[in-house]
């Protein structure tokens, strides 16, 4: 068994990861009243995860990988990232939108790391930003309905939103965003010192990154105000685009949360996000992004680096932030296409996620033939038909083999079963399957042929019980 690692931050839910990991968590901490964010299934240094064995001794992650790492990651694992966990898996919960932030790209992330251990800032220290020489991408997965605000909109859909807000500083914002520049190293009158801070690279930005980048430092720097929220409120009622409306929802739930801060102007800027269960989006490092709201599963580097521009009460780094800052404007978000481009089905009740990066993926699934078919399936196959069929047919294994995975049960009971052994998991349960213990599969809890139980969880015919798990692993 792999036990969680609880991470107490105040967006967290008062209530939703404490009924989920009911049976994992001391019971002060079911009772306290405190919220609880995260749960970490780790092999990060400074949070790692405890391995019980069957014979009830206790390791960590980090130390069972040290002591065989052939055995625990397997050999290609190993050799590419070294003896370690080259992802970190999290259940995440937000009952309130959390900071507006960037995750630092590779040479960012070295130097950064580097540099604050120069400086002598201790790894648990509140101001240090780099916890890793590592760049750190991530994919959320939603297990309910989740809001997010992933990277930059086109500057019409920015204009569009910010010109309705009547607020000086969205009409500065404004001006960021039409003041063009037509000779490299010319600057609009009174953005100089936004263009002190842009990167190096800017040098070969195309003019409308160059006003992104302006426009977002307006809003990050600006002093605190008071009467945002009453301007983003009125504004709302004006709005008639639905993915306009979704900007404006996301941007009221941070000012109500952060009636003070000016950075929630930015969600303004950034593409809305509306998931439903088994939808998902990936996040490239150096992408603007912050959660709005539910509760969803969460795979990345094995990285807790983090760059902070507002919407907390945790330390900012601002010109890290912005040195990492990808500008690119996009489209709105659509998970249908990044999941026809990211994952893969089978038997329409199992998902497998794959972005474009070697250190993790995730898959969620149901067992029992009687589970119903989740929505999200339903949408990407009336779009994709027998052209996703075509495309995924004998592709997909959720089993895996070689590689470290960690199998968790969220909803009812489900079976684990390796080449080596068997373990029936209940909600909040997981296992860690090192490399050397070959296929694994996921079924419902008993024998298949006795009868199984729907995505209710509640018990079939002769008593058996179905449920929905994750599992987390490698791509190599």
């Amino acid at each position: 068994m792999i036990r969680p690692v609880p991470k107490r931050y105040a967006w967290g839910s008062y209530s939703r990861l404490q009924t989920l990991f009911a049976d994992e968590l001391p019971a002060q901490m079911l009772d306290d009243g405190q919220p609880l964010a995260e749960m970490w299934f780790s092999g990060h240094p400074q949070s790692p995860s405890r391995l019980e064995a069957p014979d009830g001794s206790f390791t960590t992650v980090p130390q069972a990988i040290r002591d065989h790492p052939e055995a625990m990651v397997g050999r290609r694992v190993s050799e590419q990232f070294g003896p370690e966990l080259p992802f970190l898996f999290k259940i995440i919960a937000a009952r309130i939108p959390l900071s507006l932030q960037v995750h630092p790209v590779d040479f960012e992330a070295r130097a950064g790391f580097n540099a604050q251990n120069a400086q002598g800032i201790a790894m648990d220290a509140p101001e240090r930003s780099f916890h890793d020489a590592e760049a750190k991408s991530e994919m959320v997965v939603a297990l309910e309905p989740f809001h997010a605000s992933v990277g930059f909109g086109t500057i019409r859909f920015m204009l569009r939103n910010l010109s309705m807000v009547g607020h000086p500083l969205a009409s500065r914002m404004v001006e960021a965003l039409t003041e063009r520049t037509m000779r490299i190293g010319q600057t609009p009158e009174g953005f100089e010192q936004a263009d002190a801070m842009m990167p190096v690279s800017s040098m070969v930005w195309p003019d409308s990154r160059r006003r992104i980048f302006r426009a977002f430092y307006t809003a990050i720097t600006a002093p605190p105000t008071d009467d945002l929220q009453a301007q983003l409120r009125y504004a709302s009622l004006r709005v008639s685009d639905p993915t306009s409306r979704l900007a404006f929802r996301h941007a009221l739930a941070a000012a109500e949360a952060f009636p003070t801060d000016p950075s929630v102007l930015t969600l303004l800027m950034l593409n809305p996000v509306s998931l439903q269960e088994g939808e998902s989006v990936f996040i490239p490092a150096g992408t603007p992004h912050a959660y709005i709201h539910g509760t969803a599963a969460e795979i990345m580097n094995n990285s807790d680096n983090v760059l902070r521009a507002g919407m907390t009460v945790k330390h900012k780094d601002i010109p890290r932030l912005l040195h990492t800052l990808n500008c690119q404007p996009g489209a709105p978000v659509d998970p249908a296409d990044s999941q026809f481009g990211d994952m893969a089905t089978r038997d329409g009740n199992l998902i497998v996620y794959r972005p474009h990066i070697d250190q993790f993926m995730l898959a969620y699934g149901t067992t029992g033939p009687h589970a119903q078919a989740w929505p999200v399936m339903d949408r990407v196959h009336r779009r994709y038909g027998a052209l996703l069929r075509q495309l995924t047919l004998g592709r997909v294994n959720h089993q895996g083999r070689n590689k470290p995975r960690i199998v968790l049960c969220t909803h009812g009971m489900v079976r684990c079963s390796s080449e080596q052994e068997s373990r029936v998991l209940s909600v909040g349960q997981a296992v860690f399957v090192p490399a050397c213990e070959g296929w694994v599969t996921v079924e419902s809890a008993g024998d298949e042929s006795e009868g199984v139980a729907g995505r209710d969880g509640q018990a079939g015919r002769d008593g058996l019980v179905g449920g929905s798990f994750l599992m987390a692993t490698t791509q190599v």
